[in-house]
């Protein structure tokens, strides 16, 4: 197997010239062209030759070629139909390598993990277009996909936003959810520099082990995702005037009051100091009180 030979500024813009490639605005496309940043994206996702790895947004091909000299096999799904052509050149080496040209949003993942690697979980590796970063990992973790790291490239800020805890600016919903699937390690940050083109914003790696069971018992995870969104939707509200105004709750503010009081927190108490586990309790704690 050839070894990986994309991943620096000259060979990258020898391709994308050979191809007269156009960057396209609307997929958000920057190529990673810094092989120290591709080295440790690869050892943070701790890819070995028992694995089936799924890559999002291969671009033209430079982190699959070192996920497929580390990998049992690699999954690469492109949007860009522009791309494949580039991309059936860069890995025509790698024998390892099945190339999907799709939306990832429509790809049957649980299908693909049990053809290629028995039903069991699989590791996903990406350099997403930033705008899309919270719809595909949120979908990966929502749809209970069988899946046991997803190592990123993301927005440096949205990379802080997932690991943060309260009393930061930072903590929000997406700390949350996130945090609620999986745990979340912040293995680089990487400037604009290490990019074709530039982006406008500082980037990060970040990975989310997959917990094996959620680090908190509730009896309803939607409900408490309803309880956290409309708690951080207003964020100078109280919690308790957050969740009486959130139309699709439809608890009381007596309600409300009674099970903030009953977790043994403050009236005037903020959604932004929360646990995830305080969330946890005060969804069980609404969910009984209704139920009595």
């Amino acid at each position: 197997m050839t070894a990986p030979y994309l991943g620096n500024p000259k060979r990258t813009i020898e391709v994308l010239q050979k191809y007269d490639f156009v960057f396209q605005k609307k997929y958000g496309q920057n190529f990673l062209i810094d092989t120290h940043v591709l080295d440790k994206i690869i050892n943070a996702a701790q890819i070995t030759k028992e694995d089936f790895v799924l890559e999002i947004g291969p671009g033209i091909g430079t982190m699959t070629q070192y996920l497929a000299s580390r990998a049992r096999e690699v999954f690469a799904v492109e949007i860009d139909k522009a791309l494949i052509p580039i991309l059936e050149d860069t890995l025509s080496e790698y024998e390892n390598v099945t190339i999907l040209n799709e939306d990832i949003l429509k790809v049957d993942i649980r299908k693909l993990a049990e053809e290629h690697n028995q039903g069991r979980p699989i590791k996903v590796v990406a350099n997403l277009p930033y705008y899309i970063t919270t719809p595909i990992i949120m979908g990966l973790f929502e749809e209970h996909v069988p899946v046991e790291s997803i190592t990123v490239m993301v927005q440096k800020e949205v990379a802080d936003r997932m690991q943060t805890g309260p009393g930061s600016k930072d903590y929000g919903a997406l700390s949350l959810a996130v945090q609620y699937y999986a745990s979340p390690y912040i293995v680089a940050n990487v400037p604009p520099n290490c990019f074709m083109p530039r982006p406008k914003v500082g980037s990060a790696v970040i990975r989310l082990s997959r917990h094996e069971k959620p680090p908190v018992e509730v009896k309803d995870s939607g409900l408490m995702f309803r309880i956290i969104r409309a708690s951080f939707n207003q964020r100078r509200k109280t919690l308790v005037n957050g969740l009486k105004n959130a139309g699709d709750l439809g608890f009381s503010k007596e309600e409300i009051e009674e099970a903030v009081s009953a977790c043994g927190f403050p009236q005037g108490i903020r959604g932004e100091t929360l646990t995830l586990e305080d969330f946890a309790a005060l969804a069980n704690r609404l969910l009984e009180d209704t139920k009595e």
